[in-house]
């Protein structure tokens, strides 16, 4: 394992926690409790273990993912808060009676994952969130700290970390593994909407396979990303514009 590099960028995590308690900020996690986030929750909990967690229960999630969770929160003590839409499946439905995430999976997200999200945001100040640079492009675009509204702040620590990197810290301090990823299961969100990699051949493209989603909800509605250029950024107030 690169120890100094690792070694470095984990006491980062440790001294930006400090300086966020030192300034009277409170903070928060979401974590969806894939292999790849164990590294961020056990940091936390050597840093800041009285950190928050919340999992967004959108009631569609494998049952492997609901028991892991509360195998991670034994094993690191961690405070998980699970967190649902105030839209119940009755109201997730179409007018042919299928549930959204079958003809409009956007939809399906902001009912089940940024709607449940926004009261979350508004108790804090600071989100803590493990995306990285390296997991998809609009991921790439963000910064290390990204300004959300009300004066709020979303964290990125795990930005500059590689998924070598993830599995050497995960090597180090023995930490366990999603039960799916044996299954070829290497990026895991709700059943519906997750395919294993022996049917993709593509990490990410697992995730809405077959569609043109390429982000879940919970990324992009929160955050503009400063590196936008100026034609995204017009494309996108003109789409916004339009709905």
């Amino acid at each position: 394992m690169d120890d100094n590099k690792i070694s470095s960028l984990t006491d980062r995590i440790g001294e930006k926690l400090a300086d966020y308690k030192s300034r009277g900020l409170t903070t928060f996690v979401s974590s969806s409790f894939q292999t790849h986030s164990l590294p961020l929750l056990h940091i936390l909990s050597r840093f800041a273990p009285e950190t928050p967690v919340y999992f967004l229960n959108t009631g569609f999630h494998f049952p492997e993912t609901m028991a892991f969770r509360h195998v991670i929160a034994d094993l690191m003590k961690l405070n998980i808060i699970d967190i649902e839409s105030p839209v119940s499946k009755a109201g997730q439905r179409d007018e042919q009676g299928k549930f959204f995430f079958v003809n409009n999976p956007d939809h399906c997200c902001y009912l089940n994952k940024v709607l449940p999200m926004e009261p979350v945001i508004a108790q804090h100040d600071v989100w803590i969130n493990g995306v990285r640079r390296d997991q998809s492009k609009f991921r790439s675009t963000l910064q290390e700290e990204e300004p959300l509204a009300d004066g709020k702040l979303r964290y990125h620590p795990m930005l500059d970390w590689t998924s070598k990197m993830i599995w050497e810290y995960r090597t180090e301090y023995n930490l366990p593994e999603h039960p799916l990823e044996a299954k070829g299961y290497l990026s895991i969100g709700c059943m519906p909407c997750t395919r294993s990699f022996e049917e993709t051949q593509d990490t990410r493209g697992a995730r809405w396979a077959g569609q043109s989603k390429e982000e879940c909800g919970i990324q992009t509605e929160f955050v503009k990303p400063k590196a936008l250029t100026n034609s995204e950024a017009k494309a996108e107030a003109e789409a916004e514009a339009k709905k």
